[in-house]
């Protein structure tokens, strides 16, 4: 183990914001864990149905606080994404190349994801699943893959966007919500921000790649004005709380994303630049930074297969005969929380041996020198490392 870390330690190029990879480890993590701990499947009559312990559980809504991350990631990926392009365009390479290698990397594990469950449903049908089982489980593994179209989508236009100023998706968003919510417009027009909502991010994210946000007065404002605006719009303008769907909700903060999660994401946003300096000194320990390095590799993988390895265990323990506490029961008291608290090392474990299974889908190819295999780790606008294993 002292040698991998090694290893990734003398590997990493001495330029490298070793803070901007763990920014988007904590993203990834928070989505994980958000996931899991507000998602159940509860098993009614022979079926199996979503359920969010939020619904039952108001005390629990900061937790949608803290792991509602998004915002986060679509910042990191706004600054990479500037970063590379104009990494590229230095090189000389075209629009068409630097855009192909970026959409490689997510589309490789998609297509795998995509495969393993439609043989998955085949094989579920053909052994009587009930279909409003079978919606359940394809709905929680496609939907997060709606995230994956904005984020390639704001990709492909990082060079129209590079100079754009937040305060423009800012606007529109705020137009959508003026319309929606206070003149009766149509409910539709929310699917605006869909894109709007989280380009602002993104465009602080390239605002952040060419030195727009630096000190820490930057920062401070994002994190007080954002928080306090979205204080404002819960206390004053009737916006749910909670920054996570819930089901039986009149209103979604971000199913389309709300006025409140763009702001909300401000403040994140705002919180993860005062991060960079603490986050910086811990990453300057060979440990730490390959934990983080080692999350990034992974980052696409573990995204995609975190929601099918929570159903794996949810489905295998129904073969205990009965409803288990915490994964198959109605998520409306503390011995719930308890109870998934405690499934939580058994949901990792499965997404480990996903993450064995799958990830070579992201990580590149792999060759053979000299009897020694190499694994090479491609990264558009970014110096390729090599670990020889």
């Amino acid at each position: 183990m002292r040698g991998l870390v090694r290893r990734i330690d003398t590997a990493t190029p001495p330029d490298r914001d070793r803070a901007v990879d763990a920014l988007r480890a904590l993203a990834i993590g928070g989505v994980v864990l958000g996931h899991w701990l507000v998602t159940a499947l509860v098993a009614d009559s022979g079926t199996l149905h979503t359920a969010s312990p939020l619904q039952h559980l108001a005390q629990l809504t900061p937790v949608s606080w803290l792991l509602q991350t998004l915002a986060v990631f679509f910042l990191v990926g706004g600054k990479v994404a500037a970063d590379s392009y104009a990494a590229a365009r230095t090189r000389g390479t075209t629009y068409g190349q630097w855009f192909g290698a970026r959409m490689a990397r997510l589309c490789r594990p998609v297509a795998a994801v995509l495969v393993v469950w439609t043989v998955a449903a085949g094989a579920m049908l053909a052994a009587g699943t009930g279909l409003e089982t079978l919606h359940t489980l394809l709905k929680l593994v496609l939907s997060p893959l709606w995230f994956l179209l904005v984020f390639a989508g704001l990709t492909a236009a990082t060079p129209l966007v590079a100079r754009l100023h937040p305060l423009w998706p800012l606007a529109v968003v705020l137009h959508v919500d003026l319309v929606r919510f206070a003149l009766g417009g149509p409910g539709w027009l929310g699917w605006i921000n869909v894109a709007a909502g989280w380009l602002v991010p993104y465009c602080l994210g390239t605002a952040w790649a060419r030195g727009a946000l630096r000190g820490r007065g930057t920062a401070v404002v994002l994190l007080a004005g954002g928080a306090a605006a979205t204080a404002a719009l819960v206390l004053c303008a009737g916006y749910p709380a909670a920054m996570v769907g819930v089901p039986g909700a009149a209103v979604s903060n971000l199913n389309p994303p709300t006025l409140a999660a763009v702001t909300f994401g401000l403040a994140q946003c705002g919180a993860a630049l005062l991060l960079l300096g603490p986050l910086r000194r811990i990453l300057a320990r060979p440990g730490a930074w390959a934990a983080v390095a080692l999350v990034n590799l992974s980052a696409m993988t573990i995204f995609l297969w975190h929601q099918s390895a929570m159903m794996a265990v949810t489905a295998t323990g129904l073969l205990a005969g009965g409803p288990l506490p915490g994964l198959h029961t109605v998520p409306d008291s503390p011995a719930w929380i308890l109870a998934r608290l405690a499934w939580l090392p058994v949901f990792a474990a499965a997404l480990l041996v996903c993450w064995a299974a799958f990830r070579t889908y992201e990580q590149g190819r792999r060759e053979r020198r000299g009897g020694t295999r190499v694994v090479c780790e491609h990264r558009p606008g970014r110096r390729t490392v090599t670990h020889r294993a």
